[in-house]
């Protein structure tokens, strides 16, 4: 990442809270290598457009943030029609989980004073009656490497709520299924992939490209929950150690290190 000066690097790359400046949760969680992402921009004709869809997946995963974390505190948002089948199968969702939280801890910012962190964590909730760290993803999957940012708010919160239980990941998306085969095809930040439909880990066999016949868009919700997190904090923190090398000229420069 290129930074212009001391001021650029610290508006991007962190929080001043009070008189201290922090380094962002999810700024550091970025050193660690992402294979997936550097196939997807392998795929596309130009870097540009890789960023192009990013950009676009960014604000269509925002729409849907901003939404659900208004519906969780009881609120009935204006929902934007891109993202209405999303929207529509988690209120369906709630029909079934409870999940309990307030306006006060919805993008909440937290700060590790001993540690030197901050973060903005979507959500702390009660679901099922355990208390938590709720992250909202607007992902294809849950990926191992959330745990990561998701650890570190709960290294941030543990002394303040001394009743913290657990953390969990809630993916919110939507995409078309093959009637033939169900296969998935999934629109994202304009860019249409289809993949195959799977029973466990086998891959089952996909239709030509002419056969699909494609269902109306339909949204999907998962909650996953991670309650072990102190080895996931290790590896954050270790994240953390190799962020500060990468970056040890400006947090010089800021007076971080």
């Amino acid at each position: 990442m290129y930074y212009t000066d001391k001021n650029h690097f610290k508006s991007l790359s962190g929080y001043e809270i009070g008189s201290t400046w922090y380094p962002r949760v999810t700024k550091i969680v970025e050193i660690k290598s992402k294979p997936a992402l550097y196939k997807f921009y392998a795929e596309l004709d130009s870097f540009q457009q890789g960023e192009d869809i990013k950009n676009n997946s960014a604000a269509e995963g925002t729409l849907i943030h901003e939404a659900v974390e208004k519906i969780l505190v009881g609120e009935s948002p204006v929902i934007d029609p891109s993202i209405e089948p999303s929207i529509r199968a988690f209120y369906k969702f709630l029909e079934k989980r409870n999940i309990q939280t307030d306006l006060e801890y919805i993008e909440k910012q937290v700060v590790n004073y001993d540690d030197r962190y901050a973060g903005t964590l979507d959500a702390l909730a009660i679901i099922d009656g355990k208390f938590g760290v709720l992250d909202i993803k607007t992902s294809q999957a849950i990926y191992r490497d959330y745990n990561l940012q998701t650890s570190a708010y709960m290294g941030a919160l543990e002394k303040q709520f001394k009743n913290l239980q657990t953390r969990w990941i809630l993916r919110i998306d939507q995409n078309k299924k093959c009637l033939k085969c169900g296969a998935i095809l999934r629109s994202k930040g304009g860019r249409e992939k289809i993949r195959s439909a799977r029973i466990g880990s086998k891959l089952l066999p996909m239709c030509n490209e002419k056969e699909h016949r494609w269902s109306e868009l339909e949204g999907e919700v998962e909650l996953q929950e991670f309650p072990y997190w102190k080895e996931d904090y290790k590896a954050f923190l270790g994240a953390k150690k190799l962020w500060e090398w990468e970056n040890e000229y400006w947090l010089n420069k800021v007076g971080y290190l």
